[in-house]
């Protein structure tokens, strides 16, 4: 069970597309041309084996523009790659989480959940074949391992109005057991997903990105601000 890529969307893509790859020293994006069955256009970082993506919307009445309509630019969804998927996809239809895109590859299959149902974030249910593959991630991650800038992507923060019994409901999905301890969190191979009480006015949403950068980086145990989201590098990297 990992945390294998977070998500922004954006209302124009270039800048904060831009900003994410100068904070991090992230390697030229895979665009996929895939998303425009959403209208959006994308860029794809590879940090380490895991992903951060931005998204815009390119056509009217999107999804994406409907959340950017009500937040602005922000975290936008979580995707999940875990050898479980068909535990994962009925453990969420019991609950009556709602499923609005589902694909079946022979490499990967992916499962997005209904935000209203999940809360805080659009949830993606994916499972790599092999695993540590990554369609999502372009040419030299489908079928294959590639190979991202150096880092890793070790966690996010959603932001809700009730977070423990959002925690629990993501952890219900995912078979994942709740941390109560310093806040609800879960714990996965490899990253953290942390739960926090919305801010006034503020919505809810995923609103801090971690990551760990290569040893000697400078910014390290810096928090910075950018796409709508805090991007937090965590100490010693």
């Amino acid at each position: 069970m990992r945390l294998r890529q977070a998500v922004l969307v954006a209302a124009e893509l270039e800048p904060v597309e831009t900003a994410l790859a100068s904070a991090l020293d992230l390697d030229e994006p895979f665009r996929d041309p895939g998303v425009g069955e959403f209208g959006l256009s994308n860029a794809v970082f590879a940090l380490g084996d895991c992903f951060l993506e931005v998204v815009s919307p390119t056509d009217a009445g999107t999804a994406a523009g409907r959340y950017l309509e009500r937040h602005g630019d922000g975290g936008y969804m979580v995707i999940f790659d875990l050898e479980g998927l068909d535990g994962a996809r009925e453990r969420a239809a019991q609950l009556g989480v709602r499923v609005v895109w589902q694909i079946d590859l022979p490499d990967i299959s992916g499962t997005h959940l209904h935000p209203a149902d999940m809360r805080g974030a659009i949830v993606s249910l994916d499972r790599s074949e092999p695993y540590g593959t990554w369609r999502w991630g372009g040419p030299q991650w489908t079928g294959r391992t590639g190979a991202g800038a150096p880092g890793r992507l070790a966690g996010i923060t959603i932001a809700v109005d009730e977070p423990l019994a959002v925690a629990e409901r993501w952890g219900q999905v995912l078979g994942v057991p709740l941390r109560a301890d310093g806040g609800p969190s879960l714990a996965l191979d490899g990253a953290e997903v942390r739960f926090e009480a919305a801010t006034a006015g503020g919505g809810e949403g995923l609103v801090e990105i971690a990551v760990e950068p290569p040893p000697g980086d400078p910014g390290a145990g810096r928090v910075s601000e950018l796409g709508g989201v805090r991007l937090r590098r965590l100490p010693g990297g």
